[in-house]
């Protein structure tokens, strides 16, 4: 993948020793036009990017397309357990296979288990999670091939530059988006190297960065895009790739797990997917709106390690890669509307996931190519009418009704009430035995649906109401200790930059979420960037230290602070994991 020497950050700061005229960050921006803007070069952007190029190309068209990613190269920051439908992927490209697409290993066998702490129950597995026709795959390295795909046809791909703004007109339309400043100090002080952010305007701005994006909650937020007592509802994926023990490796064998390691209170479940060459990718979903703040996800996925079924497996192997990622969970009800003027949200920055059937990437790139199809005909439409307001916004009120008739739509709607079926007082068993009936027999045909009734942050209960969880200590075998695992991340920020996990209020965390939620910053990141320790300058007290570097950006923080205090923003683009080959 090429990296192109773009300039590149946000809002501006000023510092004491600086007038402002001569402040260098109060210089212009350099501004870039282009037609559709595209944040994000996961599935969902990069098939849009694809599908603007392929029919600028059938139909005689110019049309300039740009691919932001704030990831250092392209695939890096793509973390999932995946089992991938092909369908989008054909759609795109009949010829995958001849062009040499990382689909390496079909999914040949599915299991469906019940655990308990020393029992591997097997269950029936709902029609959604049957996986003939699909294929276990590294994500990021598909990731990585699309990226790969869209630069031959002519995308203009940019990894290493973090979307940091959202450009408006003076009539509130999208513009674009500016990136990231480079080159400060953690007190947002200019160094040698600063460089000013670059602003990239297009008639459309796609927001595809994913799970619970900087931009796309602000845009959210702003637009008022989600009705009120609307809510998205999250998991915490964690994931490790072993190579295992040659003779208990079984290509093409998938297994879903329920039950241990969590109560029937808390939502979730476990996969273990049999990739090739010996690898395994096995990982943990724990719902973010658990109750307990004692409960550490990342603590609960070492114990998921000690089960019989999964020790014997990994015995003898060794751990290869590790990562965390937040994934939206909320189905139809919690998608908000898609169109704004301006710009569009596409896959998981609107949240197409199906939960019951463990997949979300084919809707993504499905609704990458849904926003293509519409983008290029308003441009195509306003090119015919001449240049007067060809720079224009547009906005894209037939992308909401192309989703409204899509595949996507039918899908989500038939499971609409499996996952909100779990948030009743019958917990896992009642949530499992609804979602029994409705996926054999109901198929979503009733004329109700559940909502989802708070978010996730607002589920966590006080301390007070629990007793501290006694998690057993790593063995260095098959469970390991939070750091060690860090390290297995490839995770690197520039150590003198600004922080970019803000703090609403300094005090908040020290005078509510210790006192009362037994400061569970601690417990709920999978990557040791929250601590309280001693308050050298107040003996007897705590302070609230945040280790930034070894954020893996997987927003948990913004999503299960109970104060919601923590507004994750993007650092400097090219810092943060590098899952490319996990």
């Amino acid at each position: 993948m090429t990296r192109r020497n773009l300039s590149a950050t946000p809002q501006t700061h000023y510092a004491e020793e600086f007038d402002r005229d001569e402040d260098p960050r109060n210089t212009e921006r350099f501004v870039d036009e282009a037609d559709v803007v595209i944040v994000g070069a996961g599935p969902a952007g990069l098939s849009a990017a694809i599908r603007l190029k392929q029919r600028a190309q059938r139909e005689g068209k110019e049309i300039r397309v740009v691919v932001v990613e704030k990831g250092g190269e392209v695939g890096a920051h793509t973390l999932s357990g995946a089992v991938i439908e092909t369908g989008p992927l054909s759609e795109l490209f009949p010829d995958w296979k001849e062009r040499g697409a990382p689909l390496l290993q079909p999914a040949l066998h599915d299991e469906m288990k019940f655990l308990t702490k020393n029992l591997a129950i097997p269950i029936p597995h709902p029609p959604q999670m049957s996986n003939k026709g699909n294929y276990i795959v590294s994500l990021s390295n598909v990731v990585k091939w699309l990226g790969e795909q869209a630069e031959q046809l002519g995308v203009e791909v940019f990894p290493g530059f973090a979307a940091s703004e959202v450009i408006y007109d003076e009539s509130g339309r999208v513009r674009g988006i500016a990136t990231n400043d480079v080159g400060l100090d953690r007190n947002f002080k200019p160094k040698d190297n600063f460089e000013r952010g670059m602003e990239i305007h297009g008639k459309v701005t796609m927001f595809g960065e994913g799970c619970h994006g900087s931009l796309s909650k602000q845009l959210i937020n702003k637009l008022k895009l989600r009705d009120e007592g609307q809510y998205q509802t999250y998991g915490l994926g964690l994931k490790e790739v072993w190579e295992v023990d040659p003779k208990k490796h079984k290509a093409g064998t998938v297994i879903h797990t329920i039950g241990y390691p969590l109560n029937s209170k808390t939502y979730g479940g476990s996969f273990i997917y049999h990739m090739h060459d010996n690898l395994v990718s096995l990982g943990l979903v724990v719902g973010l709106d658990y109750q307990n703040p004692y409960l550490s996800p990342y603590q609960e996925f070492q114990r998921f390690k000690t089960h019989p079924l999964v020790r014997q497996l990994l015995e003898g192997g060794r751990v290869l890669s590790y990562g965390a990622r937040a994934l939206v969970e909320g189905g139809l009800q919690a998608i908000p509307r898609l169109t704004f003027p301006g710009g569009v949200l596409i896959g998981d920055s609107a949240g197409f996931v199906n939960v019951p059937k463990i997949k979300g990437t084919h809707n993504a790139m499905r609704s990458g190519i849904l926003a293509a199809d519409t983008a290029f005909d308003a441009i195509a439409i306003r090119g015919e009418g001449g240049e007067e307001g060809n720079l224009q916004p547009i906005t894209l009120d037939t992308y909401q009704k192309a989703f409204d008739e899509s595949s996507i739509r039918k899908e989500l709607y038939e499971v609409r009430n499996i996952r909100p079926s779990f948030d009743t007082p019958l917990g896992l068993i009642g949530g499992t035995i609804w979602s029994g009936i409705d996926s054999l027999f109901l198929k979503g045909r009733v004329p109700w649906t559940f909502k989802l009734k708070h978010p996730d942050h607002a589920m966590t209960r006080p301390a007070a109401e629990f007793r501290p969880i006694e998690y057993p200590k790593p063995d260095g075998v098959v469970t390991f200790d939070l750091l060690t695992s860090v390290s297995r991340t490839g995770t690197n920020h520039e150590e003198d930059q600004p922080v970019h996990l803000r703090l609403k209020n300094p005090q908040v965390q020290v005078e509510r979420n210790l006192p009362v939620f037994a400061g569970l910053e601690q417990r709920f990141c999978p990557a040791g960037v929250y601590e309280y320790v001693d308050d050298e300058t107040r003996p007897g007290h705590k302070r609230f230290q945040i280790n930034a570097q070894n954020c893996i950006h997987c927003k948990t923080c913004d999503i299960k602070d109970p104060s919601q205090n923590i507004n994750w923003t993007v650092p400097e683009g090219g810092g943060g994991p590098q899952y490319v080959d996990t």
